[in-house]
């Protein structure tokens, strides 16, 4: 099991974000029958006396229970179960829908949002869930930076939010800004978070159940065991069927795999190919292999600075040469790495952006492209002044042979089995290579020790966030704060086309700028996307009868851009749902007819989900 994929889902402001592992692990992958104070002996996923459970295997520790704080795809997964978000994203095709908010609309200047909050949402104690709920979690975002760590980008151009009654939400912009249809904050009870003091140090994990309005109720939790939840019976859209959703955490991929196998656990994701070739001969199992939503790459450390200007860190001098890092580009084979790692379950990377998202899909021209030609590389590295002394090494500008140190995640085995290639190929360059494989990569991460490092992230229907992350606002505000960043890019044309992206409401037009700023980062040579991987997991048929993917025709279960997967999903030995999990499906339908279309513009607004989630979500 992979646990590359991590996830983030906003920009948060600079100085309290709590990025994880900067590409941390992510794609949740669990395992097997641990014993825990919650189940001392496991047997079975399915608890006895008929209660049904679905047991996901995961692979990735929570960071935080409050959605203010939280970064990592596990946490922002079980956050889509507890709470609601003002729109929510069609199953089949990632158009946005209702969610706590049934309609949206803009003023002419579409400067002006005012969103209807159903009337039907309640909160698990009782107690309405309205339009103030949400002006008060936007407006604590605004005003206290702690409240801002995760998600705060979403309201950085937000000028004021109000709530007239209890079903109208109005949120005034200082520019226009294209995400308004897909604004992926948790909303919050006000009269239970107004208690808190400092949301920098609430986790949300010491009371239980939890207040939420979502599909599901959490009702325990233990760090690095397990998260436990039930269905909230009144949810709007309807109870999830199954009568417990357990998480359960294997640090281990073989051991989940051995889990599922044994029946203690219903579900597995990030699948090696070697675990996948083996669950598929298995009885009871079924293996989802579907293109991913997440990319693979190798990020450089282009000098790790704050926004006061100070540089910080041990990152390696020739790295701050583009020459050098387009050098590195061209000696990794991509078709190497997925015929041989990959093992076909991965398409060859290129542009920033998956190709599941068509809409802003990328690829370098014939003339741009970086592909694989070590005697090129070998002349860049010639010209850009780094060459080779009489023991066949290159050597940086203080004379020392250059040694990069490459960031990697101790449980994913495809990136120790990528280094290793690597070792391979840079060494004919006459550059040596360290592997430095942690299971905490987050440290080593922020505080710019390192050189190269394994990346990947959930990319999400909106790409906003993943782009957000390069952009000079996302530097720690001095190097002593940590920052939205993901690898300490800061470049002035990639940031006006950022600004660009942001406020500009037709597609079309905004589709062709992310693909510049795609090009930009591709000629930089500051992130090497090298492969987009297949969302490999698998189910055991005898628990689960049927689950929704998304999209609903070849898409992931785990990860989603919404609830989907673990609220549709059905016991084996239900009636009233069809194998495929089209049992949902008229819920859905049923809701699509109360998304509004921008007035004047004609198109659904498929803006950024949440954030992966990949993302990455």
């Amino acid at each position: 099991m992979n646990t590359q994929d991590h996830h983030h889902r906003g920009r948060p402001r600079p100085r309290l974000f709590r990025l994880i592992a900067a590409a941390g692990a992510a794609a949740l992958t669990l395992t097997a029958g641990l014993a825990t104070p919650l189940n001392p002996a496991p047997q079975q996923a399915q608890a006895k006396e008929g209660k049904k459970v679905l047991t996901v295997a995961v692979a990735q520790s929570v960071d935080s229970l409050s959605p203010f704080l939280a970064s990592r795809l596990v946490s922002t997964s079980i956050h889509r179960l507890m709470y609601e978000y003002l729109t929510n994203y069609d199953p089949a095709d990632n158009h946005a829908i209702p969610g706590l908010a049934t309609k949206w609309e803009p003023s002419a200047d579409k400067l002006t949002w005012t969103y209807t909050i159903r009337s039907n949402s309640k909160w698990s104690d009782g107690q309405q869930a309205t339009a103030e709920d949400a002006a008060w979690t936007f407006n604590k975002m605004m005003t206290d930076e702690g409240a801002a760590t995760a998600n705060g980008s979403f309201v950085a151009n937000f000028k004021k939010v109000s709530a007239p009654s209890a079903t109208q939400l109005v949120i005034e912009l200082k520019k226009p800004q294209a995400t308004m249809a897909a604004l992926d904050v948790p909303i919050v009870p006000k009269h239970v978070w107004e208690k808190v003091g400092d949301f920098t140090k609430f986790n949300n994990d010491k009371s239980f159940p939890i207040v939420g309005n979502g599909p599901f109720i959490l009702t325990d939790y233990k760090a690095d065991s397990y998260v436990r939840l039930k269905p909230n019976k009144s949810f709007w859209r309807g109870a999830p069927k199954f009568d417990e959703l357990l998480f359960k955490y294997y640090k281990d991929g073989d051991a989940a795999v051995a889990a599922l196998q044994k029946g203690e656990v219903s579900f597995v994701s990030g699948l090696t190919p070697a675990q996948s070739a083996a669950l598929k001969t298995e009885n009871n199992i079924k293996v989802n292999d579907a293109p991913g939503r997440r990319f693979y790459a190798l990020a450089t450390n282009p000098g790790a600075q704050a926004k006061n200007g100070k540089h910080f860190g041990d990152g390696a001098e020739s790295l701050l040469n583009q020459k050098v890092r387009q050098a590195l580009f061209m000696a990794i084979d991509r078709e190497t790495l997925i015929n041989k790692v990959f093992q076909g379950h991965a398409v060859e990377g290129e542009g920033y952006i998956p190709p599941r998202f068509s809409t802003y899909f990328w690829k370098p021209s014939s003339s741009q492209t970086l592909s694989y030609d070590p005697a090129k590389a070998a002349q860049l590295l010639d010209q850009a002044g780094y060459k080779k002394n009489g023991d066949g090494k290159r050597v940086e500008k203080n004379g020392k042979p250059i040694n990069y140190r490459i960031l990697c995640h101790a449980t994913d085995p495809n990136d120790k089995a990528v280094g290793q290639y690597l070792k391979e190929w840079f060494g004919k360059l006459g550059i040596g290579v360290t592997l430095n494989c942690l299971d905490n990569v987050t440290d080593p991460w922020l505080a710019g020790t390192y050189d190269l490092a394994f990346d990947g992230w959930s990319v999400n229907p909106d790409p906003d966030f993943v782009l957000s992350i390069h952009t000079c606002a996302a530097l720690p505000a001095t190097p002593k704060d940590t920052g939205a960043t993901d690898n300490f890019v800061c470049d002035k044309k990639y940031d006006e086309l950022y600004d660009q992206q942001l406020a500009e409401y037709d597609t079309a037009k905004r589709a062709d700028i992310v693909q510049q700023m795609e090009s930009r980062l591709y000629d930089t040579g500051y992130m090497n996307v090298m492969a987009y991987p297949n969302a490999v997991e698998a189910y055991r048929t005898d628990q689960i009868k049927s689950i929704e993917t998304m999209p609903k025709a070849a898409g992931n279960i785990y990860g989603q851009d919404g609830y989907w997967s673990w609220w549709s999903a059905v016991p084996a030995g239900s009636s009233g749902a069809s194998s495929d999990g089209s049992s949902s499906t008229g819920v859905i339908i049923g809701i699509v007819a109360g998304v509004v279309v921008l007035a004047g513009a004609g198109v659904f607004f498929t803006m950024r989900r949440r954030s992966t989630a990949e993302d990455r979500e």
